[in-house]
């Protein structure tokens, strides 16, 4: 048997969570012969909501599960870890600014960050699930210098799946039929599903769908996915959200499969005009652990009025938390 990784969730008590480690303990991430750590973080609020899942984790008698720790210390969770799921966040509130939310979640992932920087694997590979996810990992990334800005990501895959599944369903193919949709910008209802790359089969998806339901419907129903899931089943997205959260890293490391390419929220190197150090989704490939953005792809007027819209939005959540970067 390998030596196991050292895992670390937060939010551990969560509905994500929840229905994420029990495939983090099955092997679903790293494989059938890849023992794991989990290390938990919640508040203390929530350690006996957490303690409950440790048990039924133990329950469950996993064979690759080899320990797992409960803390509400991030030094602790983060201690050595490989890989860290930043899950846990403060959600909005009855009558909370966006602005409010913003000043909240700086203070949590700030002092996350710079745990990660003291006392994670050097080569850690963190991914932010909890939103305002691009700007927590931005604040992250930026408390944590010893760490390299690449090391850090987050969530746009939801987004993608949903354009996957969206634009299958529309088309009357299976899934795997789909390649090469993006996600670009933020995680909000100001991203960009573009499918102006995308494959349908051997076909490109431009010619399989009319533009008008493409430029209204399509993409308007995958920025809003997430509220329309809220408004039906009276609680956010947790199942669907684990799965992408599994597929991130899982890609993340395995890489990307030939002529594909997977949305993924990084530090932007100023590729397509955005500002350099924006945490924003991108087209990328992945090989060696390695994400690349993918290049030299032809944007018309109407995404370029989208990809402006998603990064205007970041720069303003980003100068609300200036004081903690």
């Amino acid at each position: 048997m390998k030596t196991p990784v050292q895992i670390a969730v937060t939010g551990a008590a969560g509905q994500i969570t929840y229905a994420l480690l029990f495939r983090l303990a099955a092997g679903d991430f790293l494989g059938p012969d890849q023992p794991v750590v989990l290390r938990l973080l919640e508040v203390p609020a929530a350690m006996d909501s957490m303690q409950g899942v440790v048990m039924e984790l133990e329950d469950c008698a996993f064979p690759l599960l080899r320990g797992v720790v409960t803390t509400s210390d991030p030094r602790v969770a983060f201690e050595n870890a490989d890989y860290a799921f930043l899950v846990g966040a403060k959600p909005r509130g009855e009558g909370m600014e966006r602005k409010d939310l913003l000043e909240v979640n700086a203070q949590i992932f700030s002092v996350q960050g710079k745990a990660l920087n003291d006392v994670a694997h050097p080569d850690v590979k963190v991914l932010v699930v909890g939103n305002p996810a691009n700007t927590n990992a931005l604040i992250a990334q930026r408390n944590a210098p010893r760490l390299d800005p690449s090391n850090f990501s987050a969530m746009t895959r939801l987004d993608h799946n949903r354009s996957v599944s969206l634009l299958a369903s529309h088309c009357s193919v299976p899934v795997t039929d789909i390649r090469r949709v993006i996600i670009w910008g933020n995680h909000s209802s100001t991203q960009y599903p573009d499918i102006h790359h995308a494959i349908v089969g051997g076909d490109r998806a431009t010619s399989r769908v009319d533009r008008q339901w493409y430029e209204t419907l399509f993409i308007e129903t995958v920025q809003q996915r997430g509220s329309a899931i809220i408004k039906i089943r009276g609680k956010s997205s947790a199942a669907s959200a684990a799965n992408a959260a599994l597929e991130h890293m899982r890609t993340w490391v395995a890489g990307t499969a030939d002529g594909d390419w997977v949305s993924m929220v990084i530090p932007s190197d100023g590729s397509y005009g955005i500002e350099p150090g924006l945490m924003f989704s991108y087209p990328v490939t992945i090989e060696d652990g390695r994400h690349r953005i993918v290049q030299g792809l032809d944007i018309d007027d109407f995404s370029r009025r989208m990809l402006a819209a998603t990064e205007a939005e970041l720069k303003s959540e980003r100068d609300a938390v200036a004081a903690l970067l």
